[in-house]
């Protein structure tokens, strides 16, 4: 990817990521996945935040019931079967190593920092750590580029194209 297909979010898209977040959100460059209804659900964020602090989650899912999804996820022990597809097939190990790839090329567009190189998100290249960063990515990156969090998404009560935006009136579209 040479341009990341988001522009700068404006200041009632700061606002309803504030209001997912439940606090101000911080090194926003964009957009990266919306909701149906045109809610933000993934945020692009600067691999250096505003006070200097290397951040290396790019992706960073803000959506109420995106984020839920993929904790419910990761409380019923999904992490160890999506896990054992990285040991069993290697065309999933490999797709994911090539998952991380791009995401490191994704952020590396808004600057390098020396504190994240080679370091993604989300336990790629070998690991599966965190449904919430990879299923960030999967939305943000499009189905076909990060086999686990396409699969965490798959497996998730929750879906991009049904609205559970829980701010009434707060949508972008």
């Amino acid at each position: 990817m040479t341009n990341p297909p988001f522009a700068l979010p404006t200041p009632a898209e700061i606002d309803v990521l504030s209001a997912q977040l439940g606090r101000p959100v911080r090194g926003v460059v964009g957009i990266a996945a919306r909701c149906v209804c045109g809610n933000p659900t993934v945020v692009a964020t600067s691999p250096r935040l505003p006070d200097g602090t290397p951040f290396p989650t790019f992706y960073y899912l803000t959506h109420p019931a995106a984020t839920a999804a993929m904790s419910t996820l990761e409380a019923t022990q999904v992490m160890p079967e999506l896990a054992a597809l990285l040991e069993d097939d290697e065309d999933v190990a490999a797709a994911y190593r090539a998952a991380h790839d791009a995401y490191l090329a994704d952020r590396a567009q808004f600057g390098e920092v020396a504190e994240i190189d080679g370091i993604s998100a989300g336990g790629m290249p070998t690991r599966v750590k965190c449904l919430h960063a990879l299923a960030g990515h999967a939305l943000a990156a499009g189905p076909g580029v990060n086999p686990i969090g396409d699969a965490a998404l798959a497996r998730s009560s929750w879906s991009p194209e049904r609205c559970r935006c829980e701010q009434p009136g707060a949508a972008i579209a």
